[in-house]
């Protein structure tokens, strides 16, 4: 129950815990209450948790209001009464746990806040009670209890811990400034004894994010002269470890050098990827600025002299600024953000080279790949900004990538790698084919189940997807291969693909990328049975019978039987295929259809295929509209055994069917073939409803002369035989218990269309008019109107009555039904300048009984 989480007598008073539901231990807590630091940053609702953490959280998100006031009474005691020892500890993680377990604010009573922030003050309490103070106040929505006085604050980690409120409070935009040139005045000059720098730059980096032009030109200047620093002069020894106390120890070690990752003694300045068993000040330093490095060139080197408008530099030029720029002593003479820059190049540089180390540490292996990430993404900002250095990043960056290229450990590297050759190939006269194909080809086939990698590679996509199109044949030769993204990570990634979408399509692959959207749930469940027979060891894999039928997927994905359509279905480029021989697949996995996976993936269809016609109607020329039409029903009775999925695909379907006939209403005529076929058919009202309304509709609007000359009576009878049989065989069905009951909308829009036919071939018309003079006795026998409501019955009477009407006089039956584009879309209501208007006008008047208008 929610009183697990409260401190009581039974949970805390005697030790022992509540009978249903333990409390949190000391430990666990603590745990948690790191793991929802370290998440701190990101919003409530993306926030994702382990199983054992979300229990915490049921229970934390079930403490009731009058609970959470007599908790917090319980804190105050302890706050007054000056302890700040564990018990209180223990109930400041427990009130950061119930405040942050919910998106909704948690309402405090205001002199409580007061404490909390009275707490904050160094002298008053431990470091470990003000760091939970200041998580729990980071929590609280903006009010008026709360306020920040950081202009007071002279401990800079005290600063630290006071920004971020002030951020969650909504202050003013002037207030960051302020704050920035408060930093900027404490990191110009000497901090006070025992005050550290280090907590500042996160600060700092804050600041430059949400207002960039805070700094003007000078303080711009002299914080990237303390960049260098950091940089490039941090220590090469270890710290010293903290004594312990006692006299000096003339026998204690003294600190040694740094080391590399592989264990060797360093040669050279000090990185992130150096190891020391205790860092110096300036060591951290080093780190701190490297990781605000990338946001600090953004910021500041767009006005420097070298920025994005030297490009007309000519590589003569490039090649001898290069040159001079190596030498430390042209270096020094440098403007400051040059200078920058060229210690930039110089860490990063270091780090590529301490990257081919071999971690002694799999923590270490980590971050060797998280800081060539971070370094190739700088080298390119660096490019950017001068591209004098284009010509020194080359040779290491193609180096790079082939070291790492055979390495799937390191496929997020190869990211930044590409965009880097793609920035920067053209200025370096280099082709960098062989680094697309490779990225697009191998890394979506292998790396799909990896989420971060599916998110950045989509968007590295996105970024550039300009330049794909016009400029990269395998961007849209890889639409399957990326399309693995989509169906493993839906729905996550549906908002991406509706973005490139549009840019994945073409006259050439649309009606590919039609069947690989209705065959996305299919590829799903394939995907699953790769990854886990890849991961099924060979000693636990049963024996393969080639002869016999595979047993389970598991099997078939290794029977020679199915290997060619799960390759097929798995490839990796477009590739022209009969989508019809993947049937025996579809039913063989037709067991995950279940997969909550699959589901998902199902789910997203829907909107893709929705969007696929909004585009392809923008270019699709008749005879890829053919090609759609006829695809669209073979693929109807072709799709994964998904209920829900099934009829809304159909659905779908059906309603872009009219949206291609009106543009290209020569279609009809032309499909004549398989639309009799697919009309004629009876059991497609019951198992396709959604598509066989509108392919009826469509006959019955498109097949006239009118749309195509070629479209003959003996054609139109063709249709009109057709329909008519099908709908004397679902209203003259003899009375029985097994009658189908089918909508009144199919009923109606069978009459329409079979009336539209025998306005175009008058000779018909008998036939339809008497068809129509039954639909009464249809409808009110017994077995039909027990199925239907009354105002179902209503529709279709009325509809065959204004039918039979119309049909009495034929010519206007024709004016009505098969109306000419003149008629279908007037312009008479608006254009002053024809004749009838004025003649409207004119006879309204005569009857009117007016004589304005009667000529003396």
């Amino acid at each position: 129950g929610p009183g697990t989480l409260l401190p009581t007598r039974t949970a805390f008073g005697d030790g022992r815990a509540h009978a249903q539901q333990p409390p949190i231990g000391r430990g666990t807590q603590e745990g948690l209450c790191l793991a929802l630091f370290r998440v701190s940053a990101v919003p409530k609702e993306g926030r994702m948790y382990t199983a054992g953490t979300e229990s915490f959280l049921r229970q934390a998100r079930k403490i009731q209001d009058e609970e959470l006031k007599k908790f917090t009474s319980r804190i105050t005691a302890l706050f007054q009464n000056q302890d700040f020892g564990n018990e209180t500890i223990d109930c400041l993680q427990r009130l950061f746990l119930i405040v942050s377990a919910t998106k909704y604010g948690r309402r405090l009573d205001g002199k409580f806040v007061e404490l909390l922030q009275t707490a904050l003050q160094p002298p008053k309490s431990s470091k470990q009670v003000q760091i939970l103070c200041a998580a729990i106040l980071r929590e609280m929505l903006p009010c008026n209890d709360l306020s920040v006085p950081w202009d007071k604050i002279q401990d800079t980690e005290l600063l630290s811990l006071m920004f971020p409120i002030m951020l969650t409070q909504g202050n003013a935009k002037t207030e960051v400034e302020a704050m920035g040139q408060r930093l900027v005045r404490a990191l110009e000059g000497r901090l006070p004894e025992g005050q550290s720098a280090r907590h500042l730059l996160p600060l700092l980096s804050k600041i430059i994010t949400l207002a960039p032009t805070s700094l003007n030109e000078d303080q711009t200047n002299l914080l990237s002269k303390r960049m260098v620093d950091w940089l490039r002069y941090a220590s090469v020894q270890q710290g010293a470890p903290q004594s312990s106390g006692g006299f000096f120890n003339p026998r204690a070690r003294q600190p040694g050098p740094i080391t590399e990752v592989d264990g060797t003694v360093a040669t050279d300045f000090f990185t992130v990827l150096s190891v020391c068993q205790h860092y110096t000040e300036d060591q951290w330093l080093n780190m701190q600025a490297f990781s605000m490095l990338r946001k600090w060139l953004l910021c500041s080197g767009s006005g420097g002299t070298s920025g994005p408008n030297s490009d007309d530099k000519s590589e003569v030029d490039g090649s001898v600024m290069s040159m001079v720029s190596v030498t430390s002593s042209s270096s020094r003479l440098l403007p400051p953000k040059e200078r920058l820059r060229e210690k930039a190049f110089e860490y990063c540089q270091r780090l590529l080279e301490q990257s081919n180390r071999r971690a002694l540490k799999k923590a270490d292996g980590e971050l060797q790949k998280a800081c060539l990430t971070e370094a190739v993404t700088i080298l390119d900002i660096i490019c950017k900004q001068d591209p004098a250095y284009v010509y020194r990043s080359l040779s290491c960056l193609k180096i790079l990538h082939g070291r790492l290229s055979g390495d799937l450990s390191y496929a997020r590297v190869l990211l930044p790698i590409a965009q880097f050759f793609l920035n920067h190939s053209e200025t370096a006269a280099v082709d960098s084919e062989a680094v697309y194909k490779h990225l697009f080809t191998k890394v979506p086939a292998q790396l799909f189940h990896s989420p971060t990698l599916a998110y950045e590679f989509v968007q590295f996509c996105r970024h550039n997807v300009s330049f794909f199109t016009e400029n990269l044949c395998v961007f849209r030769q890889s639409t399957p291969n990326l399309f693995k993204f989509l169906a493993w990570n839906s729905p996550a990634l549906i908002a991406e693909f509706l973005d490139l979408l549009p840019a994945l399509l073409g006259a050439d692959n649309a009606v590919e990328i039609f069947h690989l959207l209705l065959d996305l749930p299919c590829l799903t469940a394939a995907l699953d049975i790769q990854l886990r027979c890849a991961q099924t060891p060979m000693s636990e894999r049963p024996a393969l019978d080639p002869g016999g039928k595979p047993a389970t997927c598991l099997e078939a994905f290794r029977h020679p039987q199915y290997r060619g359509l799960f390759q097929y279905l798995l490839r990796v480029e477009s590739a022209p295929g009969d989508t019809g021989r993947l049937t025996p697949l579809r039913q063989l996995l037709g067991p995950m259809a279940s997969s909550p996976r699959v589901v998902q993936c199902a789910e997203s269809v829907p909107v893709l295929l929705q969007l696929f016609f909004g585009v392809v109607a923008e270019f699709a020329d008749g005879v890829l509209a053919n090609k759609l039409v006829l695809a669209l029903l073979e693929r109807s009775n072709q799709l994964y055994e998904i209920p829900a999925f099934k009829a809304e695909m159909h659905q779908v379907m059906g309603a872009q069917l009219p949206i291609l006939c009106k543009q290209h209403p020569s279609l009809v005529v032309e499909l004549s073939k398989p639309l009799l076929e697919f009309s004629g058919t009876v059991t497609n009202i019951q198992n396709k409803e959604g598509i066989f309304t509108h392919v009826v509709w469509a006959i019955g609007e498109y097949a006239s002369v009118q749309h195509d000359r070629r479209c003959t009576v003996e054609q139109i009878n063709k249709f009109f035989e057709a329909l008519e049989a099908l709908l004397f065989e679902i209203t003259q069905l003899r009375p029985s218990a097994s009658l189908p009951r089918h909508s009144p909308r199919i009923i109606s829009v069978l009459m329409t269309a079979l009336t539209k036919l025998a306005s175009r071939s008058q000779d018909l018309i008998p036939r339809v008019s008497l068809f129509l003079s039954k639909m009464r006795v249809f409808v009110q026998s017994p077995a039909v109107s027990s199925g239907y409501s009354a105002e179902d019955v209503e529709a279709i009477l009325t509809r065959a009555t204004e039918l039979t009407n119309l049909l009495k006089m034929p010519s206007v039956a024709q004016f009505v039904l098969t109306p000419s584009g003149e008629v279908s879309s007037p312009r008479f209501h608006r254009d002053v300048h024809v004749s009838l208007p004025l003649a409207m006008k004119t006879t309204s008047r005569l009857l009117e009984g007016g004589t304005g208008s009667i000529p003396a």
